[in-house]
């Protein structure tokens, strides 16, 4: 463990050390976990395919032809809201009924989107989620010139369908996770490695945006996906492995990852299980703090 303040031994076991539960993928993304199926489902973006894991079960296949799919998340009534590379596109799915496919948003002000690559959604219902190009480039998506000139982040009325551009000054925004009374939200930028804060205002919009935090390294690792645990920590995958902050934007120190980490998530029945998705393989790690609730009936 790279350990930056004491602190960090009140989050992360001494003795912590990954295990691997799945590997043999080719790029995986975007992990969400099911409390009731106790199940992290994930997205191997250059497999192009969509799996579920489970102690019990192992790995099973999900969906193939998954338009390259990259981040994902539960709405209110359990359906899969997915950022998909390929098509640019984010998608919904309710694999516990029909398993049939529903663009949500595919193009703002008729022009397309750039490649949708994570996403959270809020407790109204209210999807947010990041665009940059990152799926039109041959490593991580079908290449192709871009037809919007920026890299927005946006918010998608989960009644209405109405797609809102909330910023559009990041150069590749990614992770996003808001805090815990959702009145801030986080969102990090791949290129200029480091993490932005927002506050949410009364209509959803974001305002005041200002540097939280910096993800600092010489190890191989982006800014990419973000969590936060019940007690404000937020945890963004960067140089080396897993950056944690306190809620005041301290870095107490990184979790070094056996591989390149995309992103993360908090599971088990006490949410004290962080599953990471790098690269080949899907890892967990015993945590003293659980993580954010978010699943909601």
């Amino acid at each position: 463990m790279d350990i930056h303040h004491a602190d960090f031994h009140n989050i992360i076991p001494q003795d912590a050390q990954f295990e691997r539960v799945a590997s043999g993928f080719d790029f995986i993304e975007g992990p969400i976990w099911h409390p009731g199926e106790k199940t992290v489902i994930f997205s191997d973006i250059l497999g192009n395919s969509l799996y579920r894991w489970s102690a019990k079960t192992g790995v099973q296949t999900l969906r193939r032809n998954s338009y390259m799919s990259n981040g994902n998340a539960y709405d209110q009534q359990g359906r899969i809201i997915t950022c998909e590379h390929a098509a640019s596109s984010l998608t919904r799915t309710d694999f516990a009924n029909n398993g049939e496919r529903e663009v949500l948003a595919s193009h703002y002000q008729d022009k397309e989107l750039n490649s949708p690559n994570d996403v959270v959604v809020k407790s109204d219902g209210a999807i947010y989620f990041t665009d940059p190009t990152s799926g039109r480039s041959a490593g991580y998506g079908v290449p192709r010139d871009p037809e919007l000139t920026f890299s927005g982040v946006y918010r998608l009325d989960a009644a209405t369908f109405e797609l809102v551009l909330l910023v559009d000054d990041f150069s590749k925004p990614n992770g996003l996770c808001f805090s815990l009374d959702e009145s801030q939200l986080y969102i990090n930028d791949t290129d200029r490695q480091h993490i932005r804060v927002f506050d949410v205002q009364p209509n959803g919009t974001l305002a005041n945006g200002r540097l939280f935090a910096e993800l600092t390294g010489d190890a191989p690792g982006v800014a990419d996906g973000m969590k936060i645990d019940q007690e404000g920590n937020l945890y963004s995958c960067g140089p080396g492995g897993i950056h944690v902050f306190n809620p005041d934007g301290l870095c107490l120190g990184v979790i070094p990852t056996p591989e390149f980490a995309t992103n993360m998530v908090f599971g088990d029945e006490d949410l004290r299980t962080l599953y990471v998705t790098a690269t080949t393989s899907l890892y967990r790690l015993s945590v003293k703090i659980p993580g954010q609730n978010i699943w909601r009936e």
